[in-house]
């Protein structure tokens, strides 16, 4: 771990957890490698596979996540939906959401700001990359940012 990393991971110990909405198995483990490069250590993962999946963890999560990384395109229930039903919820809808996906379709990235996303970024296609855009999702969000953390 570098010295950046070993900031980071001080500084994100008062996060609850990161919870990250994707139906692709291969990109919850490159995600999750990204995130371990930059030290956050796997307690604070969370991963569910689609959006009716992420809606019942919210519903039924005790403590809820500091963010959530939302993948556009998922089966049941898609992200744009998943993201409308957060932002819609009293109880969910101060949680970060960013939009962490393959499309860079600017009618995606519209209307995933007007439903009430608070970023929306297009996933790398490389992993050296992925481990860099983390770790600006990591210094932004955890460092600069205020946000609720509980």
């Amino acid at each position: 771990m570098d010295k950046d990393a070993s900031y980071i991971a001080k500084k994100s110990r008062a996060v609850s957890y990161i919870l990250v909405a994707d139906d692709d198995v291969d990109d919850q483990e490159l995600i999750q490698d990204a995130f371990l490069d930059n030290g956050i250590v796997l307690d604070k993962l969370r991963f569910v596979d689609d959006g009716e999946e992420l809606i019942d963890f919210l519903n039924n999560a005790k403590v809820l996540p500091s963010i959530i990384l939302l993948d556009l395109n998922m089966p049941r229930k898609s992200g744009r939906e998943s993201l409308a039903e957060i932002k819609q919820n009293p109880t969910l809808k101060h949680i970060p959401v960013i939009m962490f996906t393959t499309s860079d379709s600017e009618v995606d990235i519209n209307e995933c700001h007007m439903i009430g996303c608070n970023a929306y970024l297009t996933k790398p296609n490389n992993y050296i990359e992925l481990v860099s855009l983390i770790k600006d999702v990591i210094s932004f969000w955890f460092l600069q940012a205020k946000i609720q953390c509980n």
